[in-house]
């Protein structure tokens, strides 16, 4: 039978309770991993893996320094690993036996505090996920920043869609909750998911919780609260109290339109260049860009929030001076809500407590510069914006400004703070001085020029004598102390008791500076609050100058908010695009919609225009409900609760989804949760498909929205035939993107008028592709015998006209089982290799 030391017995002790996470485990200076942590951490690191043991029973190891050990967690955790930190809690010269160990934290992708990992113009959301009754309950809270966000839904896919909105970093999901969740989880995100065991009472946590209704919904809420508790093992002083919020307090925009819009980033690379986000920031802090990224994914549905937001915004703009002014003052202002956080998780350095205080310092100046704006909603602001003096003046006495990062290597704390630590450096400084005189007075007496005196931690001061100088030292003068190969050195007596008095006061003093320095982080502690309410102002401050800088270079406008169903847009842009493109180059468009025109069907060539006319009305409505001015000359729009996209054809491999299923989900989405007050974006409906299933599908989709929806949407298609609807339904109307053709030429104008287009271009559109002539050539002849063949053909039905009855795969007389399970299958939300299981179950059944 293998033996095991007691010191492994304790690691595989420890490591049963943190099976899902690396356990680095302290030895001495260093963590060490074991078993297959060590083999995936060595492969993951890229670090050496050695072996503890002999033969047989030899365990696989690796290690890191203890003192650079951050970036390898950090390096774990980006790559969606959790690590526990397992520490020595006893000294190992008082411990009997094996040194008691402990986890003293477990770090995740959702709980990191600082490092790489941590994203500074990103939340760092963990969402938790719990069902009780027939309520969803969705919790959302960085630990960053404190803020915790708490709602309730009815439906698991609406439970699902606000998870996800929140882009988290981490998911949490009670262990109660339907089965499959974790698997819809996964198939639509790459986020670590963690199920939660046991039940959690919001008693712990009623301070936090008190403005979130009912008993269930807080305890869903404390689920989450609880996991940060297990996992940071602290206690978390700077969680703020949780925002209830009803979802429709907010526009609704699904994952599939949110990735379809490219509102945060693209969807190519994932990346923030070349998204909405990206030409709006101009903010001067971390935290107003967290802000402008959480507003531009949640847009407000008051028009009292995006006016107020906007009557800031036109004030920046009429005084430029001032906005100039704030900008500068904005730069001197460093990350108030995370050093809140790193404060009350107690591991804020020196450097962080003079950020703190010089952004404290820039306060008194932002509030003058911007009462002179005479706006209400900067009052407002500002009423949040105090600076806490006693604070800043602590903080002024106590710590230096050239302090170095850690905290327990001394010149943290300034001179004239603390008397008795003054007493230490006085006593460290003029001893240091004696030992300089001593080196002068002692080359003078020996006639040694190179008698140097030094110091190392092990023999501690000492006067060195290079071996060819030892003739010219008188006998006696001084006690050998140690040999070397080239060098003897020496101690006297005077230098012992100096070596004692300076070595006493350095490590009092050291230990004295460090306690001092908790002292104050303590203290800081208490303003805590103060610092979260003037860091929401300062940072809601940054976006709307943010705002106005876009506004005025982009010659943006103020839209106008309306109650009726009324769209008018005069001369709009997409906002991306015209970034990205020389100046003058781009072609703007009006865009008109009413109660009388609740729908537009948009025909014309590929690459014309109408995905970007489609989009840039989706992204106005998202700017201008976010509270910023829109790229357009003149812009009254009433306020949406949703939209719906289904933009642009992608297979999603990753899902076992192809293009043609995405797009029936995405429609699912629309013709599922939209309402009269909605916008919906279809793009090329049935294009997935046969040419008359994806006909038939589309004109349904549209007769569906008109009829029974009544939302205003914009409809792009291929299909011609359907431009007959316009005289058939009452609220549609056909637009198309012009293009002009001379000579054979396809010129795209990118002008979006009234009517339908009268061919199509697909054939000229290769020619711009430069496809080989002899193709082209024979694509025409083609294309002019199916014309002709197909003369008369009624291509699709006519809404008054009664549909042709498909022949029914089973006797109406005998309905089979298996054909009542076939119709109870949710095929939309089935994979390939679900199908393929469920239709091999059914066959097995007929057979």
């Amino acid at each position: 039978m293998t033996q095991i030391t007691p010191m492994m017995k304790q690691y595989e002790q420890i490591k049963a309770e943190y099976e899902d996470a690396f356990l680095f485990f302290r030895l001495g200076d260093f963590y060490e991993l074991f078993h297959s942590d060590a083999l995936e951490a060595a492969r993951e690191l890229e670090i050496t893996l050695t072996k503890r043991g002999k033969g047989e029973q030899a365990i696989p190891m690796c290690g890191v320094p203890h003192h650079s050990s951050e970036q390898y967690i950090s390096q774990l955790i980006e790559k969606g690993y959790k690590v526990a930190i397992c520490e020595q809690t006893e000294d190992p010269a008082a411990a009997k036996g094996v040194v008691r160990r402990e986890v003293v934290q477990v770090i995740t992708p959702g709980t990191v505090m600082n490092g790489k990992a941590l994203h500074e113009k990103n939340n760092q959301y963990v969402v938790g996920l719990r069902k009780d009754f027939d309520t969803y309950t969705v919790s959302a809270a960085d630990m960053t920043t404190g803020e915790i966000f708490v709602t309730g839904v009815e439906e698991e896919i609406l439970a699902l869609e606000e998870a996800l909105s929140y882009d988290p970093k981490e998911i949490v999901v009670d262990e109660g909750l339907s089965d499959g969740m974790d698997l819809k989880i996964s198939s639509r995100t790459s986020v670590p998911l963690t199920i939660l065991e046991g039940t959690s009472s919001f008693k712990n946590y009623e301070n936090l919780l008190q403005d979130i209704p009912g008993d269930q919904m807080k305890d869903g809420a404390a689920q989450l609260l609880d996991y940060f508790s297990e996992t940071t093992k602290r206690v978390l002083d700077h969680l703020q109290k949780a925002a209830y919020y009803e979802a429709d307090q907010f526009l609704s925009i699904d994952s599939y339109s949110r990735r379809n819009l490219e509102i945060t980033e693209t969807m190519r690379d994932r990346k923030k260049a070349g998204s909405l986000l990206h030409v709006l920031d101009k903010t001067e802090t971390a935290m107003g860009a967290r802000r402008l990224k959480r507003w531009l994914e949640r847009p407000a549905v008051h028009h009292e929030t995006a006016e107020e937001r906007q009557s800031l915004t036109s004030s920046f703009i009429d005084h430029f001076l001032e906005r100039e002014t704030v900008r500068e003052q904005l730069r001197g202002v460093y990350d108030l809500e995370r050093l809140s956080g790193r404060i009350a998780f107690g591991n804020v350095n020196g450097k962080d407590l003079i950020q703190l205080k010089k952004s404290l310092q820039q306060l008194p100046y932002l509030y003058e510069t911007l009462h002179v704006l005479n706006n209400d909603y900067a009052e407002k602001l500002l009423s949040s914006l105090t600076t806490p003096e006693p604070l800043v003046e602590l903080l002024e006495n106590s710590i230096r400004e050239d302090c170095p990062v850690s905290i327990t290597e001394g010149n943290l704390i300034k001179d004239g703070y603390h008397s008795t630590l003054d007493e230490y450096r006085h006593a460290m400084k003029y001893g240091k001085d004696w030992i300089a005189e001593l080196e002068a007075k002692e080359k003078k007496a020996t006639g040694i020029k190179t008698l140097k005196v030094g110091f190392n931690k092990v023999f501690g001061y000492y006067i060195e004598v290079s071996r060819a100088n030892l003739k010219n030292l008188p006998e006696g003068r001084y006690e050998r102390k140690q040999t070397l190969t080239n060098a003897e050195r020496y101690v006297t007596e005077e230098l012992k008791e100096k070596e004692t008095i300076i070595l006493e006061a350095e490590e009092k003093g050291s230990k004295l500076e460090y306690e001092l320095f908790l002292q104050v982080r303590e203290e800081v502690k208490n303003y805590i609050r103060t610092l979260q309410s003037a860091a929401k102002a300062v940072s809601t401050i940054d976006v709307l100058q943010s705002f106005a800088v876009t506004a005025e270079a982009n010659h943006y406008v103020k839209p106008e908010f309306t109650d009726k169903k009324h769209i008018e847009l005069e001369n709009s842009r997409h906002p991306v695009v015209e970034a990205m493109i020389d100046a003058g180059d781009y072609v703007a468009n009006d865009l008109f919609m009413h109660e009388e025109r609740e729908m537009l069907l948009i025909t014309g060539p590929n690459m014309a225009g109408k995905s970007t006319y489609m989009r840039q009305l989706a992204l106005i409505v998202v700017m201008a409900q976010a509270g910023s001015f829109v790229p357009a000359d003149k812009a009254v729009l009433p306020l949406f609760d949703h939209i719906f996209t289904r933009i642009g054809a992608a297979d999603d491999l990753s899902q076992g989804q192809s293009t043609f299923m995405v797009e029936m989900l995405e429609t699912k989405q629309a013709v599922d949760r939209a309402t009269s007050r909605s916008l919906i974006l279809l793009d090329e409906i049935g294009r997935g498909t046969s040419t008359y299933d994806g006909m038939a599908l589309a004109q349904a989709v549209i007769e569906y929205i008109h009829d029974d929806i009544r939302a205003m949407t914009l409809f792009s298609t291929h299909y011609h035939e359907l431009t007959r609807l316009g005289t058939e339904l009452k609220r549609m109307r056909n637009v198309h993107v012009s293009a002009k053709e001379e000579n054979g030429t396809l010129t795209f104008l990118h002008k979006v008028v009234e009517g339908a287009a009268d061919k199509s271009y697909g054939i000229h559109v290769a020619k711009l592709a430069d496809l080989p002539d002899k193709l082209i050539q024979r694509a025409g002849e083609i294309l002019e015998g199916l014309e002709k063949e197909a003369g008369h053909r009624q291509e699709s039905i006519s809404r008054n006209e009664e549909p042709y009855q498909q022949l029914s795969l089973f006797p109406e007389e005998a309905e089979h089982p298996v054909l009542n399970e076939l119709k109870e299958t949710d095929l939309l939300h089935l994979t390939p290799l679900e199908a393929m299981q469920i239709l091999d179950k059914l066959q097995r059944k007929l057979k």
